[in-house]
């Protein structure tokens, strides 16, 4: 079976636009071009089209998907089997999400009272979603899956008072980056503090604790944009002063 751009659009749900889009950047070229100038497209292209549609799913760039699929060692069956399992773990979290809702409507409607660790659950899945998102690729390479699952599985378990203290603690480090920075001194009290405190936040999560691991998420801060402007937005040039801190503080 053959296809043109219209009937793959259709058929497909992606628009014209798009097609033409990931032909233009190689991501999804056409089988062919016919004697009328229109793109056809086969059944590799089609399968092709559902493997992208899958990682845009789970929020894959672009960029990354055609790096994915243009490995040698590329395996389409490998592939969906990744995919359906962490379609399956998105699932889960939205269900969780979903049923944290639930019993919140129903406790505002006069419902079955809810308990005040099952408020919090949604939201500890929803920032562990966000966190994959963000940066999920890049500390399961620098960390590894199970040290990663494990960290979520700990987070996951927090208990009301915990996820308070930790969402209190993340306040205190922007504070104390701020009172630390205009010191300009990443050796002085204060910097101690924030690396101190920034450890104490860390833990929360962390399932173990080693120097080295400290100090390569302090470089990684820096050496990421996204994570340069997560501490950067409250204090400009901070991420490189708590990078400092952090390893002075260790004795790096």
């Amino acid at each position: 079976m053959e296809y043109t751009v219209q009937k793959l659009a259709r058929m497909s749900g992606v628009s014209g636009r798009t097609l033409r889009y990931y032909d233009q950047i190689g991501l999804l070229k056409p089988a062919r071009i016919n004697s009328s100038g229109y793109r056809i497209y086969g059944q590799k292209e089609v399968d092709q089209l559902q493997q992208i549609l899958f990682y845009r799913e789970l929020d894959v760039s672009l960029e990354d998907i055609m790096e994915i699929i243009n490995q040698p060692g590329f395996e389409r069956r490998e592939a969906l089997r990744g995919h359906f399992d962490k379609l399956k773990e998105k699932r889960a979290r939205l269900d969780k999400i979903m049923a944290t809702v639930e019993k919140t409507i129903a406790s505002i409607e006069g419902g079955v009272p809810m308990q005040d660790n099952e408020k919090f659950e949604g939201f500890k899945e929803k920032l562990i979603e966000d966190n994959e998102k963000q940066y999920g690729k890049e500390i399961r390479e620098k960390y590894g899956d199970d040290t990663v699952d494990a960290s979520n599985a700990k987070l996951r378990g927090m208990s009301q008072e915990e996820y308070a203290a930790m969402t209190k603690l993340g306040e205190e480090v922007f504070e104390l980056l701020e009172k630390a920075y205009a010191t300009g001194d990443p050796t002085s009290p204060e910097a101690k503090q924030l690396a101190e405190k920034h450890k104490e936040w860390l833990m929360y999560s962390w399932t173990s604790y080693s120097k080295e691991a400290h100090a390569g998420l302090a470089e990684m801060y820096v050496a990421d944009e996204r994570f340069k402007a997560y501490y950067d937005k409250e204090v400009d040039g901070g991420t490189e002063f708590l990078r400092d801190a952090i390893l002075n503080y260790l004795g790096m």
